[in-house]
């Protein structure tokens, strides 16, 4: 009986022994199988973090190169643009600089031909010759002084009547009308008087000839709505625009009344340059408002780029706070790595990790009563 009891109760330990470790073996396997599910999750989670990474920089690669390109784009327009605007203004300065060299040797001529002002009578010999003169004279002084879009020759008026010179300046004044015609014959009679009656009389002619000539320009080449308020009388001869300036104050008087200004070959140049620079600065008023125009777009098309330069600079802002935040994400997920691996489960793990076996249940060997 004893010995049954015995042997029994020698089973039941093996069983209990068996069991336990049955246990802890089970318990094992669960562990390292929990442990490589999760080591398997953190390796997909790396693999798609760097999957993420990896567009993120594709996709950053690709905002910068389209940002240089547009960039590059720009910098071709703006040097183009500068370029063409310099070539222009070189042109410009030459043409300038040409039309000055022009002028001065007109003015060298001019100069040359009033020295030659003694010799005005022998040559104009008749009124065709004269007036032939005159014309051509006028033709060079303001051919040399003004471009041809700013005058016209032998110019037909509504009224019927055709001027020597047509002046086209803007309104006010509008168009002058110049007149090539002198008095030569009185002007000549009046120079070979010799005594007094012969000068009174040849005075008299001179005045009235002048004053004749001067209404018939008031007349004929101020029209209304069409040329300007006034008109000049062309005198090709310095001497003679002396003589009248000097001598016959009533007729000056009168041209001034009737606003038909006499003026000489040095004269006429200043008047002219006067116009030139009427028509300039029209020109310039004109280009300015084109400049100023354009550089208003200018101005627009720098504000856009500045606020587009803005956005693109807070998209850049955001993803460099993105990327730090991904940092800080791999940086946690790395010490979570190194953690586990420090953890050693298995049967390499030693004897004193193991949590102790559990104490034999006590056996009472009293019989049963």
């Amino acid at each position: 009986m004893e010995n049954s009891v015995f042997i029994l109760a020698v089973g039941v330990a093996v069983a209990v022994l068996a069991a336990i470790f049955i246990f802890v073996l089970l318990r094992g396997e669960r562990a390292r199988a929990e442990s490589a599910a999760h080591m398997a999750q953190l390796a997909d989670s790396a693999v798609r973090l760097a999957a993420q990474q990896a567009e993120l920089t594709g996709r950053l690669q690709q905002t910068q190169s389209g940002i240089n390109e547009r960039l590059d784009g720009l910098s071709k327009r703006l040097g183009d643009g500068l370029a063409e605007q310099t070539e222009k203004t070189g042109e410009t300065l030459k043409d300038l600089q040409t039309r000055l060299a022009v002028i001065d040797r007109a003015q060298q001529n001019i100069t040359d031909l009033s020295q030659q002002v003694v010799g005005l009578q022998d040559i104009l010999s008749n009124k065709q010759a004269r007036g032939a003169f005159g014309e051509i004279q006028l033709q060079d002084i303001v051919t040399a002084a003004l471009p041809p879009s700013a005058f016209a020759l032998q110019v037909t008026l509504s009224s019927g009547a055709r001027v020597d010179c047509l002046l086209h300046l803007p309104n006010p004044p509008g168009a002058i009308a110049i007149d090539a015609k002198f008095p030569l014959e009185s002007y000549q009679a009046l120079r070979d008087a010799r005594d007094d009656a012969a000068q009174v009389l040849a005075r008299r002619t001179f005045s009235a000839d002048v004053l004749r000539h001067v209404r018939d320009i008031a007349e004929k080449y101020i029209v209304p709505g069409e040329t300007a308020e006034s008109a000049l009388m062309f005198l090709p001869s310095e001497a003679v625009y002396a003589e009248l300036h000097a001598n016959f104050r009533n007729v000056i008087e009168d041209s001034f009344r009737r606003r038909v200004w006499i003026v000489s070959p040095t004269t006429l140049m200043a008047t002219l340059n006067t116009v030139r620079a009427v028509l300039k600065d029209a020109r310039m008023r004109e280009q300015a408002g084109v400049i100023q125009a354009e550089v208003q777009k200018l101005l627009d098309d720098v504000g856009r780029l500045d606020e587009r330069v803005g956005r693109l600079n807070r998209h850049f802002d955001q993803t460099v706070e993105d990327i730090r935040q991904i940092r800080i994400t791999t940086d946690k997920v790395t010490k979570r790595a190194e953690r586990i691996d420090e953890i050693q489960l298995g049967p390499d793990s030693p004897a004193g990790d193991l949590p102790p076996p559990a104490p034999l249940p006590i056996i009472d060997d009293v019989a049963p009563q």
